[in-house]
């Protein structure tokens, strides 16, 4: 069985293909045949070494995974061999509130990830594929789907049709995010620094683009066409250099879900800004398997086809990397395990 695997802090020429014997399957286990993994800006966090935690040896790469299930060990009792299965990114949080217990482990971070030809996850860890999405499509959800549906339907201040979002960039979680809030019945804005980008964002319907280079405040823009209501959710992938702005575009009583750090994180937010409006800033990681399902339910039925921008083969993953890298990507970077 084929495998990468990283030393975080190799960079992307440290990713090399590995031949792992195969394991016997303990109690509750499943072996699955991976088919896709879809990357995310948190894998290259961890090549370069500044993710949130770190490890001594080298780990198989990426948590966001779809396949079909090949056996199954004793006990288990959800699964069956020949099911299409995706993984969730935290394996032991599979409902309610986080934990330290459930986030003790992520995919792809401190333990072992998907980009194999073969991995080997309790049964808990898995979610089964609505057969509406294809394996290339199932896999961009357990990360940047979760994280979109944790940001705008969980954890915001009881979100409602007609209500406004607003999504920093173009990458995986803000077109997934554009993609389920207008399936939702809310409006939406977008930020990008590229025209042909926002232009790909009007062909998904989005009602509002702004070019954050054109116009450097763009907070005053979102509450221009919000006619000074601001939006009552906003998807704060930026950090430093953007969340300042993000809780002036933010509405009374709106929520700034804090998803990553492109910019790095740090800086400061004035209090007087939150305790004004009623605002709400929250902390988004990941979210639980019971998300994940929800998310693929929903994507299913409102016909949802996740926006994959490139399928790399499974030899061009430095590649599929570099791409991710560069920035040119209009929603998901995806690899292709199986061809």
């Amino acid at each position: 069985m084929r495998a990468y695997q990283i030393l975080p802090g190799e960079n992307i020429d440290g990713l090399r293909c590995v031949n792992f014997p195969e394991r016997e399957l303990a109690l509750g286990e499943v072996r699955v045949r991976v088919h896709a993994v879809s990357l995310n800006y948190r894998d290259l966090m961890v090549a370069s070494g500044n993710y949130l935690v770190n490890v001594d040896d080298p780990i198989i790469p990426c948590s966001d995974g779809a396949g079909e299930v090949l056996a199954v060990g004793h006990g288990v009792t959800r699964l069956q061999v020949g099911d299409r299965v995706a993984a969730s990114f935290f394996p032991y949080w599979q409902d309610g509130r986080t934990s330290p217990s459930k986030i003790r482990h992520a995919l792809g971070g401190d333990i072992d990830g998907m980009l194999a030809e073969e991995v080997v996850l309790h049964e808990d860890a898995l979610v089964k594929i609505p057969p509406q999405l294809s394996y290339v499509e199932a896999s961009t959800m357990p990360c940047a789907g979760v994280t979109a549906w944790n940001a705008i339907f969980e954890s915001s201040n009881g979100i409602k049709p007609g209500d406004t979002v607003l999504l920093l960039g173009t990458g995986g979680v803000s077109v997934l995010g554009l993609q389920l809030a207008r399936a939702a019945g809310l409006r939406t804005i977008i930020t990008s620094s590229s025209d042909e980008k926002l232009a790909r964002a009007r062909e998904l319907g989005v009602h509002h683009t702004i070019n954050y280079r054109t116009i450097p405040e763009w907070q005053e823009e979102v509450l221009r066409v919000t006619h000074g209501a601001g939006a009552d959710v906003v998807l704060e992938v930026g950090g430093q250099g953007t969340v300042n702005r993000s809780v002036a575009s933010c509405a009374m009583g709106g929520s700034v879900a804090i998803i990553g750090g492109v910019s790095g994180f740090g800086g400061e937010v004035n209090p007087a800004t939150l305790l004004a409006g009623a605002k709400r800033m929250v902390g988004i990681f990941v979210g639980s398997r019971r998300m994940l399902e929800q998310v693929m339910s929903f994507a299913a039925t409102s016909e949802i086809k996740p926006v994959v921008d490139r399928v790399f083969g499974f030899e061009q993953a430095q590649e599929a990397y570099r791409y991710m890298e560069s920035g040119s990507h209009f929603g998901k970077v995806v690899i292709s395990v199986t061809g």
